[in-house]
């Protein structure tokens, strides 16, 4: 296949590795997005849709337990208010930078360009690090539901066979190219949300509205249940390291996240309003699977077989959608010159081959971390990494005000900074109800980013790992002059 000028062939030596003269970029219009192969093809509004929904979502299963937590009250309010609260902020954040910096480093260039490389570098571990963390419980999901059709999965050689497998055939669909990811993920969503469409026709005569409004504010497990809404309604910024794949990301990327917003509320407020409003609550009952058993109360196991599979197909169409992140995170780091040069090579189909090798390294190694610390770890460094984003935000609002934004949320400079402050307040409180050994674990990760920067700038500075940057990007290191004009329209 011909190849267009990547990261392999066409590079800027001797520049340090990821470093920054100021903040600056060009429209999206003057130039390439991100290096990559033009013989394949980009990803169109449809398979971008999915793509965030599952990233984001994946259907109603996990939310189970902010019923167990909370109650019915609470839970469908939950899932109303904190889209409000989080959800939207960041989902609008991601739009604008998104189509600021069009390329697949994603928010890793917007903190670079804001707060410097080394900052930039943190974002990239920590987020890479709490989307692998947030892989390693899908492999694990899947076989759950499937351990009650086939007992020998619950355990023992079986299942780790089974969970091996399973990671190396959903591995070797993101080596195959974004195309195939996103045809995978719109019919498995289709395949995802239909049952919870027919259990809601069947539920209709059984409702009983007065259900909804159970509520007990002496009983309620606050940290389990702001834990499961923040895990459900986050990571909508993961498509922004996809940016540089994207048709047009101009257009299409805000408009996606606009309709996979709507879709992600209702895949989760529907099937918890049919749940809640057809069964009698029995909050113990109320845990992963929960669905399924609800399905069978009222439709009959077919309908319960159903959502099992479709519990089943989710998260591979969560693994496979964050895997697509993770990996084009990592090339598009190294494309900016933050990690090795090696990170950045492209498979023949066009997908970042050492990208995905070590997303599927880390999912293998972390497997072991149960349902509930990986939840809780992965919220604690994504904590960290969206402070990093609002601030990157509101300085590039400051700081470059004319910039070339092709989608821009319609407030200015004070309604920037009011629109970060609830999720920052809420990212406060989900920090503070962390558990000591879930705050020690993270925090010991986040000092291995720390101290990784330092040692891979100084492994360049010895020439034992060759770093560069793309050429095809736009140019980060001009004079002052030369970025003002850059910026403006």
């Amino acid at each position: 296949m011909k190849l267009r000028n990547t990261a392999a062939n066409k590079q800027q030596p001797s520049i340090a590795m990821g470093e920054y003269s100021g903040v600056a970029h060009v429209d999206i219009n003057e130039g390439p997005s991100s290096p990559k192969l033009d013989n394949f093809k980009k990803v169109s509004v449809l398979h971008l849709i999915f793509l965030i929904f599952y990233e984001v979502s994946g259907g109603p299963f996990g939310v189970e337990d902010s019923v167990q937590a909370a109650g019915p009250l609470l839970s469908l309010l939950g899932f109303l208010v904190f889209p409000l609260i989080w959800s939207v902020p960041e989902a609008l954040i991601t739009a604008e930078m998104g189509t600021m910096f069009p390329e697949n480093g994603g928010y890793v260039v917007w903190v670079s360009t804001a707060l410097g490389p080394y900052w930039g570098f943190q974002q990239g571990w920590m987020k890479w690090l709490s989307g692998v963390i947030d892989n390693a419980l899908y492999p694990v999901l899947f076989l759950d539901y499937l351990k009650s059709g086939i007992p020998a999965l619950a355990g023992g050689l079986p299942r780790v066979a089974a969970a091996l497998a399973l990671t190396f055939l959903l591995t070797y669909m993101n080596y195959r190219g974004l195309a195939i990811v996103g045809w995978v993920a719109v019919l498995l969503g289709i395949f995802s949300i239909l049952p919870f469409v027919v259990m809601g026709l069947v539920a209709i005569p059984k409702l009983e509205p007065s259900r909804w409004f159970v509520m007990n504010l002496h009983d309620v497990d606050w940290n389990l249940y702001l834990n499961t809404l923040f895990w459900n309604l986050n990571y909508w910024d993961s498509i922004s390291t996809l940016a540089g794949e994207v048709d047009n990301p101009k257009k299409n990327l805000p408009k996606a996240l606009f309709y996979a917003l709507i879709l992600v509320v209702l895949s989760y407020f529907f099937p918890l309003l049919v749940g809640t409003g057809a069964i009698p609550l029995n909050r113990d009952l109320w845990t992963d699977g929960y669905f399924s058993d609800i399905a069978k109360i009222l439709g009959g196991v077919w309908l319960r077989w159903w959502i099992q599979g479709a519990a089943a197909m989710s998260n591979m169409g969560m693994f496979v959608a964050e895997m697509s992140s993770d990996s084009f995170q990592l090339l598009g780091m190294a494309e900016r010159g933050m990690l090795p040069e090696f990170f950045a090579k492209r498979s023949r189909h066009g997908t970042p081959l050492i990208g995905i090798l070590f997303s599927a390294s880390g999912v293998i190694l972390l497997s072991w971390l149960s349902f509930q610390e990986i939840i809780a770890a992965e919220n604690f460094l994504y904590c960290f990494g969206m402070i990093l984003e609002f601030i990157a935000f509101v300085l590039l609002r400051i700081k470059c005000p004319v910039a070339s934004r092709p989608y821009k949320i319609p407030v200015g400079t004070v309604g920037a900074i009011l629109m970060c402050i609830p999720p920052t307040i809420l990212i406060c409180v989900v920090l503070a109800l962390s558990t000591v050994k879930v705050m020690i674990v993270s925090l010991f990760a986040v000092a291995i980013g720390l101290v990784m920067q330092p040692c891979l700038k100084y492994a360049e500075k010895k020439r034992w790992m060759k770093f560069s940057v793309s050429g095809e990007l736009p140019d980060l290191h001009e004079g002052n002059q030369e970025r003002v004009d850059l910026l403006e329209d």
